[in-house]
């Protein structure tokens, strides 16, 4: 099974190279450049996996984190914060608003299939137990 990964992100060159990196793994990514986008191609594409940047210009991440986590047709699909704010405290704002992990940038090459892989072995954890 080839593992198909949405990334919304504004920038160009972020999106490269996560597409270069988990392309050479074998896995499909479909990427969007802004929230809007990004919430349409989740819905069309149903992946197995969406890695949203945070800051972005007019939606941010965590308002499309919210967006997507309303429509229970992606219920099951894990979101993982793929961003710069590395602050104290913007893990958390991330868990809050609804993604399953977080990863920070700069991106460890090496390691990022493998935490890829990993999320989305571990799906997302039942809402309702």
């Amino acid at each position: 099974m080839t593992a198909r990964i949405l990334y919304i992100e504004d920038r160009n060159d972020n999106r490269l190279l996560v597409k270069r990196v988990l392309m050479a793994e074998g896995m499909e990514v479909i990427e969007a450049g802004d929230a809007h986008e990004g919430i349409n191609l989740a819905v069309e594409h149903k992946p197995d996996l969406i890695l949203m940047d945070i800051s972005m210009p007019g939606m941010d991440g965590y308002a499309a984190t919210n967006e997507i986590r309303r429509l229970p047709e992606l219920d099951a699909v894990p979101i993982v914060a793929l961003t710069a704010n590395v602050m104290k405290g913007d893990r958390e704002k991330s868990l809050e608003a609804g993604c399953d992990g977080y990863i920070p940038k700069p991106i460890d090459i090496d390691r990022f299939p493998g935490e890829i892989l990993g999320f989305i072995q571990k799906g997302r954890p039942n809402e309702h137990s």
